[in-house]
Order: C-alpha cells, then structure tokens, then sequence
C-alpha cells in the first residue's frame, strides 16, 4: 500500500533492554539504525534516550520526517500516546507517562505510538504475510483470497493483533489481549505461564535431567539442545517445545474460531516451529463434542500448515464442486471447504512491527 511513497517516518524498536532507532521511506529503512540500552527504572534517563535516538536519526536525513511512529508492549491509550500506568518491562511509567506529547513537543512532529503486536499484524497485513500469501495462491491457479490476519508475538509475552481489510482493530481501550486468557494447563493460570519464553525454560528444567538445566535464559538455548547444537538433554528440550505448542494451540484455537483469519507467529520463540507446530497444529484440529455425542472440529475451518508445500497444496486446491442453479441448465462451480493457514512471519518481527508503524502513521495523516 505505501510500498512506493515518498515520506520518510522514524520507528523505533522499543524492546525491554535496548531502544533500536531507524527511519523509513516507502516501507524500507533509509539509514542505519541506531542503537541504545535501556533505562525502564529510570524515567528521565528513559526520555533523554528517546530525545538522542530520534535526534539522531533526524540528523541523518536530508529531508523532514513527517511522523514519528513506534511500538511499545502492552496496554496502553494509545490514540492519546499516554501510558496511565507502569508497563512489565518498564516499571518508570508508574503513575503515568504522556510519551506522545512530550515527544511532540521534543520534536514538533506527529507522534504515534502502538502496540506491538498489533502493528507487526499490521506490517504482515500490508506487506507480509498476507498478501505474499494472496499471490501464491493466485500463482498457484488458486481463486480464493484472503483479507483478514490474526498474529500471535511468542516471545517474553504472548500477544495478539488483529487486521481486517487492511484495518487494524485497536479496540475501544486499547486492550485487546490474549495473554489473560485461561491456561491450558488450568483456568486459573493465565495463558502466558505457557506460553512465553519463560514457560519454555520451565518446562526443560522440570522435564530435564541436565545439571546445567537453570543456568539457561534463553529459549534459543532450548532449541539447540532439541536441535542437537548444543549438549543438554535433546528429548526434554523436544518435550519442552511440544507442551509449549499444545498450550499455543489451545488458545490460538479460540481466537482462530471467533476471528476467522490467516493466523501468522513471530517473536522470538516462533523461530522453533519444527519442534512446536505438530503439537499446536494437534491442538488446531482437534474434536470437541456436544452433550447429544456429537462430534464437532475444535476450530471450523481446517487449519492448513503453509509452511508445508503439501499442506499448501491442498489449501490451494479446496474441495469444489458443481451444482446447478434452480430452474435453469445453469451449473456453478463453488468450493465447499472453510479453511485457513498458519504461517510464520514473512518479514522478520522487527521488520514488521517498523513497517507497520510506517505504515500507520501514513494512513492517519492521510485521513486526519
């Protein structure tokens, strides 16, 4: 949509321990990105890194920028760039932040701010997953395309976004969450102790038999071990991935049913997908049941791993067939199958959620 448009924005990369700082023109980045660490317990500190990273990339144009536009984790009003409250990876918004305003007057520029996953939904709607998913199917002699996307951030958190129709949906609060909804592994847990990066390291150090199971931090450190990279024990860390996959699945499951769109993951621990999609895809599938014994699909429409050129394959081709309209000698073809597809990021996660905020900041000045 802004693929070829001649204003430049400048995101940020707002992570829990560095600010990474660029600026784009026409959904691609035009200088290097600046880096710096952190200060979430330090509020004055926090804004001075925000006022020299911006500066910075300011200072590394040759022309205005026309907006400043970012994402941040978490809840927050949004429209307002006002964050009422403290943030779990920055607990200096304690009592409140009004960022958008005091980067406004920083900079005497549009400011806005998202959240993340929200705007790598967007990014992937735009520009990613989405419509690269449209042309394959179209490539491949496909009919059907798709216009809403639903994407998952597996990471330090779980989050949702949600894009319909190159709309993205923020809600009336700015709290459209998934993190809170009932676990797997029970109602009063929330869905998040299964699936983050923390859920992964837990379940290796209660599955393991590995001396050095609690010195690990990272999840990719999991993925080695499954991977056989790196010494540990390689089944507990397959086991770790396969629980993680079967809690997403669970409750990706829900918002699958009630969304009814492409389904696309990032975030960190997304990269893992060999050794967690089969038990997700389980949990996809699955058969639920009425109090009459009836059978019913745990999700409506079939769920498709794209990822799989089979599967693709198959999603393609549908099951179709022809009927005769009434009265007529008239016959149609229709195809009967409600299906849908799980990918992963097409863009990379950063790369999405910047270009989302490009993206978005474009759409509101054109329409202020």
């Amino acid at each position: 949509m802004y693929n070829n448009d001649p204003r430049t924005v400048i995101t940020l990369d707002a992570g829990g321990t560095h600010f990474r700082f660029t600026a784009l023109r026409g959904c691609e980045a035009i200088t290097d990105t600046y880096e710096l660490p952190t200060h979430p317990n330090d509020l004055p500190q926090l804004l001075e890194d925000l006022r020299t990273g911006f500066q910075f990339i300011i200072g590394q144009l040759q022309e205005k920028p026309v907006a400043i536009s970012f994402a941040f984790p978490g809840p927050a009003d949004y429209p307002n760039g006002v964050f009422p409250s403290r943030l779990t990876n920055f607990p200096c918004f304690e009592g409140g932040v009004a960022l958008g305003d005091y980067l406004k007057e920083q900079f005497g520029l549009p400011v806005f701010i998202n959240n993340d996953a929200d705007l790598f939904t967007y990014g992937e709607a735009l520009a990613g997953a989405l419509p690269m998913l449209n042309e394959k199917i179209r490539n491949a002699g496909g009919v059907k395309e798709y216009h809403n996307l639903i994407g998952f951030i597996l990471g330090t958190g779980f989050g949702i976004g949600i894009t319909s129709h190159n709309q993205m949906f923020m809600g009336d609060n700015c709290c459209s969450e998934i993190y809170c909804s009932p676990s797997k592994w029970g109602q009063e847990l929330i869905a998040e102790e299964g699936i983050s990066l923390r859920a992964v390291l837990r379940y290796y150090r209660e599955l393991a038999k590995d001396e050095k199971a609690a010195q690990y931090t990272d999840s990719y450190d999991i993925y080695r071990i499954a991977d056989g990279e790196l010494a540990g024990d390689q089944e507990a860390a397959k086991k770790a991935f396969a629980r993680f996959g079967e809690a997403a699945g669970y409750s990706i499951a829900y918002a699958a049913c009630m969304l009814d769109g492409i389904l696309v993951l990032g975030g960190g621990v997304s990269k893992a997908a060999k050794f967690y999609m089969p038990a997700l895809l389980g949990e996809l599938r699955a058969t639920m049941h009425t109090l009459g014994g009836q059978s019913l699909a745990r999700v409506p429409s079939y769920i498709y791993d794209l990822e799989n050129p089979a599967e693709f394959e198959q999603f393609v081709k549908g099951e179709t067939k022809e009927i005769e309209v009434f009265g007529t000698s008239k016959r149609i073809r229709i195809d009967t199958q409600k299906r849908l597809g799980i990918t992963l990021s097409q863009l990379g996660t950063s790369r999405a959620t910047t270009i989302g905020a490009y993206c978005f900041a474009l759409h509101a000045l054109d329409n202020a």
